[in-house]
């Protein structure tokens, strides 16, 4: 672990069992489940170039950086978590494979270039901006609300940044299922594997998981639920086996090589 300047409210946590470290604050958005999960659906290739979109403290590129040799870039707009994400590629010696950017996803193709990557994660804000009383931490709000960017947005920016037959992997409520699939197909998108995220068995999705193919054909995957708790406390073996086993991926997360051709005819 290299050493990097902390400021006043940041602490170093540990990272699942990879061996990695993350700068954290109680002043932001800490990460959570979603980013975990997104970083262990995502199909990612062996090499090449992958771009994580909302990237917050670069969490999910710190993921995907033990299942990829990949150079990744992380996208953040907000300067103090941007600096963090910086910081946290630093601090586990990574800063040579990890690219963290300060910028809008909506504008950063000028800068990034358009079709460049084979893979486009992002955990995107879920919750339209509310019209009453907002949340007084701005770095809260952004997580949370669509201040910077809408769904529209987020999948538009996806669509520019991925190569044709490349992938665009999310993590968002169930709630918006309807309009994630409607706007990636609008923006050349094929929805090709979905995964719900239940609490507990009997319960409703709190979140899904959805991975498509730019310019894929039309073909959907509804893959087992993934139910986190296996008891009222103990989660199920699954995930225990990704925060404390080891697990590079979720489950059916890969495809061979034979259906990942076919799916991109």
């Amino acid at each position: 672990m290299k050493h990097v300047e902390l400021r006043s409210t940041e602490r170093i946590d540990d990272l699942l069992t990879y061996d990695l470290k993350i700068i954290q604050s109680d002043e932001v958005f800490s990460f959570s489940m979603d980013a975990v999960l997104l970083g262990r659906f995502a199909s990612v290739p062996p090499k090449g170039r992958v771009l994580d979109l909302c990237t917050g403290n670069g969490v999910v590129p710190l993921l995907l950086s033990t299942r990829t040799r990949a150079d990744i870039w992380g996208v953040e707009i907000q300067e103090r978590l941007a600096d963090m994400a910086k910081r946290n590629a630093a601090l586990n010696g990574l800063e040579g494979r990890l690219h963290m950017v300060e910028g809008d996803l909506k504008t950063i193709h000028s800068e990034l270039g358009h079709g460049q990557f084979d893979v486009v994660t992002v955990n995107p804000p879920y919750l339209p901006v509310p019209n009453g009383e907002q949340n007084t931490n701005a770095h809260f709000a952004a997580a949370r609300h669509e201040i910077h960017c809408t769904l529209e947005d987020v999948i538009a920016a996806c669509a520019k940044q991925v190569k044709a037959g490349g992938k665009v992997a999310m993590v968002h409520r169930p709630t918006r299922l309807v309009d994630i699939c409607t706007l990636m197909r609008q923006y050349r998108i094929e929805p090709k594997r979905i995964r719900f995220v239940h609490a507990r068995a009997g319960e409703e999705a709190m979140m899904v998981l959805i991975e498509g193919i730019k310019d894929g054909k039309p073909e959907i995957r509804t893959l087992p639920p993934l139910i986190v708790y296996a008891t009222e406390k103990d989660y199920c073996q699954e995930l225990q086996e990704i925060y404390y086993g080891g697990r590079s991926a979720l489950a059916f997360a890969e495809e061979d090589a034979a259906e990942l051709s076919e799916m991109r005819e």
